[in-house]
């Protein structure tokens, strides 16, 4: 491990403070979010050599977007997600924050430690947040020993508030415009399928609603969109496709 600070492979953070800091997140493109959040937080910290930042919305947090500021702090969260342990998998499942004041004096998570002083790290803490179904971290790193409360008053937590609530925000918004351009898209395909449904009632002598399963039991089995496939159906009259569509009818009663 170096002996000297200026010895260590990362840069260490300005104290001074710097003009107010932009969006850190945006839902559009949450690799580059998080790499500006990390370099704010490394901006705007006392004492803090590099961060890293984490987000996910479910399942495993391993394939979820990770952003450091060097290179060295992507192998220590690698060695976090392949051992399951470490402050940032801690954090996950506590939903508290979790780090090591000095981890010459921590024997806790091994491979992480072992990691951690080999780049000439001393501390680091990670921060969770949750908000509606998204999951984001923050962890500060530092050369020095650090208190945990010391990290958990500091810019950073503020940051990470304020970034996992306007992701949360931007994540909610994109998905509301995902529903309602899928809605339009439907209000406008309606009629046609209407249209197709008729002919389908005309040729197999069925009602309505087994019209319609059957269109989409057909759009299923031959992964085409019910709109295409009711616009060929319309298009044509339904000319050339009335064996298709008696076949499809059997099937489809059959236990």
């Amino acid at each position: 491990m170096p002996d000297r600070c200026d010895a260590m492979p990362f840069e260490s953070a300005p104290t001074r403070p710097g003009p107010e800091p932009e969006p850190v997140l945006d839902a559009a493109s949450p690799a580059r979010s998080l790499a500006r959040l990390a370099e704010q937080v490394v901006r705007s910290t006392p004492g803090c050599c590099g961060a890293t930042a984490t987000a996910h919305t479910g399942g495993d947090p391993a394939e979820g977007t990770t952003a450091v500021t060097h290179p060295d702090l992507s192998e220590l969260i690698a060695v976090q997600w392949e051992d399951g342990d470490g402050p940032v998998p801690q954090a996950l499942r506590t939903g508290r924050p979790a780090g090591s004041e000095d981890l010459l004096l921590d024997d806790r998570w091994p491979g992480y430690r072992a990691r951690a002083l080999e780049t000439g790290l001393r501390s680091g803490a990670a921060l969770p947040y949750r908000r509606d179904g998204l999951t984001l971290t923050v962890t500060v790193h530092g050369f020095r020993p650090r208190p945990l409360e010391e990290t958990v008053r500091c810019p950073a937590a503020l940051l990470g508030d304020l970034a996992a609530t306007g992701l949360a925000r931007d994540l909610r918004h994109r998905a509301a415009l995902a529903e309602a351009e899928q809605l339009r898209g439907a209000l406008r395909s309606r009629p046609v399928v209407d249209q197709a449904c008729g002919i389908v009632m005309h040729v197999l002598g069925c009602d309505a609603q087994e019209a319609f399963a059957l269109l989409r039991g057909i759009s299923q089995h031959t992964n085409r969109k019910l709109s295409d496939l009711a616009g060929a159906l319309v298009r044509t009259r339904g000319h050339g496709m009335e064996q298709e569509l008696r076949r499809f009818s059997e099937l489809s009663r059959r236990p």
